[in-house]
């Protein structure tokens, strides 16, 4: 099979992704996608809250079952990416999201609609979400020279952040003008321009390697050796997990407390949101050269320090257009460090990650890092009803310390460059996975965290930025 990189358009000298035509259609789909999620993560808070009179408890179950199946299911996702064709993989799971969203406008027109189905619905999309997000994400170092890796990141989280600050807006006035469950029609429609940019796709996939027993169960537990055998997966897989645990628990009750207890009006909640994902685009855009300046292991630990400060508006807030505005600037600035960490610490783990283990690599991350969050949101459910919602969001703050402490703790924050891609042999662009590999860890270099999230989750639960 034809690799990727030896096509023209892959060339590392020919300077410009955008004359790549099979990266502008990935990018588009992908942009799309996010575009449609936040027009979701505008109105299913205020559906739940403002329509169907939700308690702490139901958003923070809401939560926990729209993240269940990135626990249940990343391994698998990952493995099975690397198992068939990534593309169709893309292409089937929009389809399923599509239909299964589409099931909630119709149950509002019909007067059925319930928090019943709204969880039904946000299970069944996460998984769908899972398999998107498993193929989706190792698909790209498929497409583009690992040269241009850490460009086409920088590039992709600019256009994601700009895409959410569009579809949060939108979703906005999609809200207030249809209400919220006409609004999501934007997403639906979404994913369907993702699933047909995927299908336009033309670029050969490298060859699927598979361990010789063909076995599912061993093909993820290559993919858990892999990465516990490498130092900077290891350290960079407990930061991801660590900040989308801490994350989590402040995400789930964040719309909640903007809407109830801030007395924030839809319309507020939309700008507050669109305008802080314009730090994820500066952040994701001025990545690359920050981590040329500065070394991106220092640069990721000055992004997660200020992360834990970024919270302090929140926790002081009360309604007013004054308080508005500082927690509108702190969420640019919390998505600003999590734009440059993100695209830095994607890129660091494409580019170090051999071919045949991309998807599973992925996979690992995505199963601890998002697996972390249906627990994180029990525990807010838990104690937002015992003790407050100011208290647990105290409490999700001092927690956004432990990854700060695991990254200064390890070799990794000292990073200055972004290290090479693994050694391959001379003609080898894809081999089988063989049981040898697990031993191939890089020299010790430097990684980050999993962004908690430059691109929003799809699943109906997911987490506010």
């Amino acid at each position: 099979m034809t690799s990727c990189s030896e096509l023209p358009a892959h060339n590392p000298s020919d300077g410009s992704l955008w004359q790549h035509r099979d990266f502008r259609r990935y990018l588009t789909g992908q942009t799309a996608s996010v575009a449609g999620s936040s027009i979701t993560q505008m109105a299913l808070p205020v559906l739940a809250v403002l329509h169907l009179d939700a308690t702490t408890a139901q958003v923070a179950w809401l939560a926990f079952l729209g993240q269940l199946p990135f626990a249940l299911l990343a391994l698998h996702a990952g493995a099975l990416a690397e198992r068939y064709s990534k593309r169709r993989q893309m292409i089937t799971s929009n389809l399923a999201s599509a239909a299964v969203l589409a099931t909630i406008p119709v149950a509002a027109a019909l007067g059925t609609l319930t928090l019943t189905q709204l969880m039904i619905v946000a299970v069944a999309q996460g998984a769908a979400s899972v398999l998107h997000e498993a193929a989706a994400i190792s698909l790209l170092p498929s497409l583009v020279d690992r040269s241009l890796i850490q460009r086409s990141n920088s590039r992709i989280g600019t256009l994601y952040a700009i895409a959410m600050t569009a579809g949060s807006h939108l979703g906005s006035v999609l809200t207030a003008v249809l209400g919220p469950a006409l609004a999501l029609v934007g997403d639906i429609a979404s994913y369907l321009v993702s699933a047909g940019c995927a299908a336009r796709i033309q670029a050969s996939e490298p060859a699927r390697p598979r361990l010789a027993s063909g076995r599912l169960r061993e093909e993820i537990s290559a993919g858990l050796r892999y990465v516990n055998s490498d130092e900077r997966l290891r350290t960079l897989t407990l930061v991801n997990a660590t900040t989308s645990f801490a994350l989590g628990l402040l995400n789930t009750l964040w719309a909640l407390y903007l809407l109830r207890t801030l007395a924030m009006s839809a319309t507020a909640f939309g700008v507050v949101l669109g305008l802080g994902a314009l730090g994820a685009a500066a952040g994701a855009l001025a990545a690359p050269a920050l981590a040329r300046r500065w070394g991106p292991g220092p640069m990721m630990l000055t992004a997660l320090a200020l992360t834990p400060l970024t919270q302090i508006p929140l926790l002081l807030a009360s309604p007013g257009l004054r308080w508005q505005t500082a927690i509108a600037a702190a969420l640019f600035l919390q998505l600003a460090c999590a734009g440059a960490v993100g695209t830095t610490q994607r890129s660091i783990r494409q580019i170090i990650t051999t071919a045949g283990m991309q998807a599973r690599m992925q996979a690992v991350s995505t199963w601890l890092t998002r697996g972390a969050r249906p627990l994180a949101a029990l525990l807010a459910g838990g104690l937002g009803t015992w003790t407050g919602m100011r208290p647990t969001l105290t409490a999700g703050t001092l927690l956004l310390l432990i990854p700060l402490v695991l990254l200064a703790r390890s070799p990794l924050h000292a990073l200055r460059h972004m290290p090479d891609p693994p050694l391959a042999p001379p003609g080898a662009t894809t081999a089988p996975v063989q049981p040898s590999v697990l031993q191939m860890a890089s020299p010790d270099v430097s990684k980050s965290v999993h962004m908690p999230n430059a691109r929003p989750g799809r699943s109906l639960g997911g987490d506010i930025p």
